[in-house]
């Protein structure tokens, strides 16, 4: 029983399980105790008619002159018992102990059988046995007979069985049904937990029994608490980088004032710097608006006009791929991803190849650098938010290292990954996966 419940089921199988095994033991003590009662009554009517049955053929055969008997056997002869007559004595061991019922039975029936030597054995063990016997005449000639039907063992034929499971069965399918109709509550609990946080997030009905209601009511009131929390943050978000734009416009025009250029580029580098810092972390936080929904976009025109772009600006940056191809994605958070990718290969490489590859059943953006690359074993820590590395990048970059994360992020909202590798020629290989329809 304990195996039973270590095995991987789920409620709706171990409730299976419980009822089938519950059924199956009543099924089969049921079963023995209505064949065991059954064995006994069909004995007890089988040492009734064999009784009556050897009183008359003794008290005829006894009546028969000698030559006249082996005829009268014949006729005496039934479809359940064949009698045969012989002056000279059987050889018929004693009673077999297993017959000792019998016997008993059929003295108790006819008691005048017990001063003839009656003798019973079985001609073979198991379910196709039958009774032979013989009895002693008056003359101390024998009568002696066989049952022609085998005597009635324990009966557990495949139809009696199968006749018995199918009520069981039945009643194992309502029940299952039932319990899965009461559990129907805890699904969609369950789906509804994978969507806390996202746009698909919505509330779960409280229905089902009371515990069941207990726990949706509570999902409910967490899933409104996370709810609020999201949105107080990122109107809170917004608010700051709202509020902190304007005094960094101020800022920019009043470095127009002053004189010396050198002076004038160092406060301007460092005012677009906070504005790429406060830019990235509000993409990342999402706190820049309303959250984007797939439309209908051409990644090659998207990539190849962020590479052309590039180019313009003086970067080695080439675009390989196809003319065209359209999938369903958010264009602008698509976008976003790609620069991240281009930039971050661009601070560390000279030269950047951006490639779309069409699969079967996937779509992969590839962004290859002939750069330094990213040591193995910090491949998953430059995933993480506010991580940046100082051995393979240089420290001279603006952000707070949210360019990478803010492509993951993207990627995995479109149900794909982001992937990177060191190329074996050298430099850093950035790949997004995206699965076609």
């Amino acid at each position: 029983m304990s195996g039973l419940f270590r095995a991987p089921l789920g409620l709706i199988g171990r409730i299976f399980a419980i009822l089938l095994l519950t059924i199956l033991i009543e099924f089969a003590v049921s079963t023995v105790l209505y064949e065991r009662a059954s064995h006994f009554s069909v004995r007890d009517d089988e040492a009734r008619r064999l009784a009556e049955h050897l009183v008359i053929s003794r008290k005829i055969m006894a009546e028969q002159p000698i030559e006249h008997r082996p005829a009268m056997a014949g006729e005496l002869t039934t479809d359940r018992y064949e009698v045969h007559w012989k002056a000279a004595q059987p050889q018929l061991p004693p009673i077999a102990p297993s017959l000792d019922h019998i016997y008993h039975q059929v003295v108790t029936w006819e008691p005048q059988l017990a001063s003839t030597d009656l003798r019973l054995r079985l001609t073979s063990p198991g379910r196709q046995a039958a009774i032979v016997g013989g009895l002693r005449l008056p003359d101390r000639s024998w009568l002696y007979f066989r049952t022609r039907e085998p005597v009635q063992q324990l009966n557990l034929a495949t139809e009696r069985v199968l006749l018995a499971l199918i009520p069981a069965m039945g009643l194992i399918l309502i029940g299952g049904l039932m319990v899965r109709q009461m559990l129907l509550p805890l699904r969609r609990l369950a789906v509804a937990a994978d969507h806390v946080g996202s746009e698909n997030a919505e509330e779960v009905p409280e229905a089902g029994p009371a515990e069941v209601r207990r726990v949706v009511h509570a999902f409910n009131r967490m899933q409104g608490r996370i709810r609020r929390l999201i949105a107080d943050r990122t109107q809170a978000l917004a608010a700051v980088g709202h509020d902190m734009r304007t005094p960094l416009a101020r800022l920019r025009l009043r470095a127009d004032a002053i004189a010396d250029p050198a002076l004038r580029a160092a406060v301007e580098a460092d005012v677009a710097e906070m504005e790429a810092m406060i830019a990235s972390v509000l993409a990342y936080l999402g706190g820049e608006g309303d959250i984007e929904k797939p439309v209908p976009a051409d990644l090659a025109v998207l990539c190849a006009t962020l590479c052309d772009e590039r180019a313009d600006l003086g970067d080695s940056v080439e675009y390989d791929g196809p003319r065209h191809l359209e999938m369903t994605v958010r264009p602008m958070a698509m976008k976003r991803a790609v620069v991240n990718l281009v930039e971050n290969a661009l601070h560390h490489a000279e030269h950047v190849c951006v490639r779309l590859i069409e699969e079967e059943k996937r779509v992969l953006i590839r962004v290859e650098d002939d750069g330094p690359g990213i040591p193995e074993e910090s491949m998953e820590l430059v995933l993480q938010p506010f991580v940046r590395l100082d051995s393979a990048r240089t420290r001279d970059t603006v952000g707070f290292g949210l360019g990478l994360p803010i492509v993951a992020r993207v990627a995995e909202a479109e149900g794909g990954a982001l992937t990177l590798s060191n190329r074996p020629e050298g430099g850093l290989r950035a790949e997004i996966a995206l699965p076609r329809g």
